[in-house]
């Protein structure tokens, strides 16, 4: 099997702070093309609405173990017991780290404690080696799940559709990222995708013109359009790469994967 030359893994997080926006269809969209082209990847659902699993004809609530369990038991994670959490999808090469509606309580019972923030990535510390590609979907409310998300990753791509509500969850989102990224001397790596964009519309043109206009070189040059195969592949299980491969929807998503690919990601201390 081809692994990266590098070899520390690739940590990916979809983010933003606003739902319905594409995260999970980027998620799986991207793990099918990278399994593809032979990469070992893991999918890691932070969302308690365990969307990621549903999308791929996995209950999440009949697996036998969670993200949950992980962090209830983080002071004694190996290796073996991170593995034995993990379930392995109908799509070869692309294995799932599932929610369960119990992580909507972890807020609630582990804020605050000490190295809360860091416990996804203790996870994928021990599980260098397992796997070239890891992405967390990440859920929409700011708490320890997305805290965790953000700190275990190298990248943080932002879906965001191209209508003018999506934007101001997007200035949520980013002053999310620059408020923590002040409290731990750190500035975030990211790419703002524009997604579910319809050129048929006024709305669209309009919302990415405003895009460009305020992120600049932040934004990535191109759009995730509105392609009905996204939604069929969802009721398929399958990711779109493998239900309609020549789909205009993959397309874009191949150019996105090339760019994110070509270049060396990671988040910059400063301080």
């Amino acid at each position: 099997m081809h692994i990266f030359e590098d070899v520390r893994v690739k940590i990916w997080t979809i983010a933003n702070q606003k739902g319905g926006v594409g995260k999970t269809t980027t998620v799986v969209s991207l793990a099918g093309l990278l399994a593809q082209r032979n990469k070992r990847v893991l999918m890691i659902d932070t969302d308690p609405h365990a969307s990621l699993g549903y999308y791929l004809g996995i209950d999440s609530e009949q697996v036998p173990g969670s993200l949950y369990d992980l962090f209830i038991q983080h002071q004694s994670l190996t290796l073996n017991s991170i593995l034995a959490h993990i379930v392995p999808t109908k799509i070869e090469g692309i294995d799932l780290l599932p929610a369960t509606m119990a992580l909507a309580t972890l807020d609630r019972t582990l804020a605050g404690k000490e190295g809360m923030g860091l416990v996804l990535k203790r996870i994928l510390t021990l599980l260098e080696g397992q796997y070239d590609v890891a992405l967390i979907d990440c859920p929409p409310v700011l708490g320890v799940l997305m805290v965790n998300s953000l700190a275990a990753s190298q990248h943080i791509v932002i879906p965001v559709q191209t209508e003018f509500l999506a934007i101001k969850g997007l200035d949520r989102m980013v002053k999310t990222m620059n408020m923590m990224g002040h409290s731990k001397k750190l500035k975030y790596s990211y790419t703002i995708v524009p997604t579910m964009f319809d050129k048929r519309t006024k709305a669209s043109p309009m919302a990415l013109t405003s895009l460009a206009q305020t992120y600049g070189r932040l934004l990535w040059p191109d759009v995730i359009p509105v392609d009905t195969k996204f939604r069929d592949a969802s009721l398929a299980h399958l990711p779109v790469s493998h239900f309609a491969p020549y789909s205009r929807g993959v397309k874009a998503y191949e150019r996105l994967l090339d760019d994110l690919l070509s270049k060396e990601f990671d988040h910059v201390k400063f301080g």
